[in-house]
């Protein structure tokens, strides 16, 4: 098993259209993944940092929702505009975006 510098989990649960919670697969998570993925090939940095789908992180309200281990930070309300700058900032330098920063407060 490969250990990562960084493993980034995104909440992709999907609910149905009713669910007075909502989802963060309605608020466009799958594009946040599929950006995070995109970020980390063109920076060369597979096999340093994993981006990986994650169930319910139980945070729908303020979805999409993203993990970053080892640290355990979480971000919320993340769109695809803001995956550059977590990639930059958080991946990169170590500076958590406190913008987007849910958990740990």
């Amino acid at each position: 098993m490969e250990l990562y510098e960084k493993h980034i989990f995104v909440c992709i649960n999907e609910r149905p259209a009713d669910n007075p919670k909502g989802c963060c697969f309605a608020k466009d998570a799958l594009s946040v993944f599929q950006k995070f993925r995109a970020e980390i090939t063109a920076r060369n940095l597979k096999g340093k940092v994993q981006a990986t789908k994650s169930g319910c992180l139980a945070s729908c309200e303020t979805g999409p929702n993203i993990v970053i281990y080892p640290e355990g930070v979480w971000y919320k309300e993340v769109t695809e505009n803001d995956v550059e700058e977590i990639m930059d900032e958080h991946i990169i330098k170590g500076n958590i975006v406190e913008r987007l920063r849910r958990f740990p407060a």
